[in-house]
């Protein structure tokens, strides 16, 4: 490890351990962090959970990642890349439908509950669409980048306090020039980390977080009325 590194970790130690007074960040500061740590645990949680949503079966999401990947690599957006469990069965009933023929009762029936099944399916594939460009991608987008630069920037910040306060405490063994510059380090450190979050949760407050999605409360209407469209037809 690094001079500094060390340095850091013996400050570090002296707060948790004896106690040690650490330099302060403002009340607005501390509140600011903590409204962005629950925004990145609410975006990585929802964005989970509404892939379970999507897709409850395990292995079926695991296909679908895995899908997904690829297609980011290859910067394509083709569709979900998997065949729905609807269209499967679909496919299913009509294949025994056509063989039983059509003097079988039993045999139309498959093919029309087959048919059926096959439209939910393409039905599903377009609400799994819609949920992933509209809703899923602009939240990894979020994770991924606004949320990412911004545990940077604090990460940074933690480790300039921690320098700081390890020369404040040092004085008379380390130059005031030293002094003077570490506080400004930090000062730095802390204005960039403060105007980020502060644009994240502006832009949070002006747009509704995801300025244009369709909310997941939505997509569902989309998901029931086809539903109740079968059950009539």
């Amino acid at each position: 490890p690094s001079v500094v590194s060390l340095r850091r970790k013996t400050t570090r130690v002296s707060e948790k351990v004896g106690g040690a007074e650490g330099t302060k960040l403002d009340e607005d500061f501390t509140e600011m962090e903590k409204r962005v740590d629950i925004t990145s645990r609410a975006v990585l949680d929802i964005m989970t959970k509404t892939t379970e949503y999507l897709q409850p079966n395990p292995a079926t999401r695991a296909k679908m990642s895995m899908m997904n990947s690829m297609s980011r690599i290859r910067g394509q957006e083709k569709g979900p890349g998997y065949t729905q469990t609807e269209t499967i069965l679909g496919e299913s009933m009509q294949r025994f439908g056509r063989e039983l023929g059509e003097d079988s009762t039993f045999g139309l029936a498959l093919i029309d509950a087959g048919e059926a099944m096959h439209e939910l399916g393409e039905v599903k594939d377009a609400l799994d669409m819609e949920v992933k460009q509209n809703f899923i991608d602009p939240l990894q987008i979020l994770h991924e980048k606004d949320l990412k630069e911004i545990q940077h920037h604090l990460k940074k910040l933690e480790g300039r306090r921690l320098d700081f306060d390890y020369k404040k405490k040092r004085q008379g063994k380390v130059t005031e020039d030293e002094i003077k510059q570490a506080l400004e380090k930090f000062d730095d450190s802390k204005e960039i980390a403060e105007l980020s979050m502060f644009n994240l949760l502006e832009s949070d407050n002006h747009n509704g977080g995801l300025h244009g999605a369709r909310s997941p409360g939505e997509t569902l209407n989309i998901k029931k009325a086809f539903c109740r469209n079968l059950s009539i037809n």
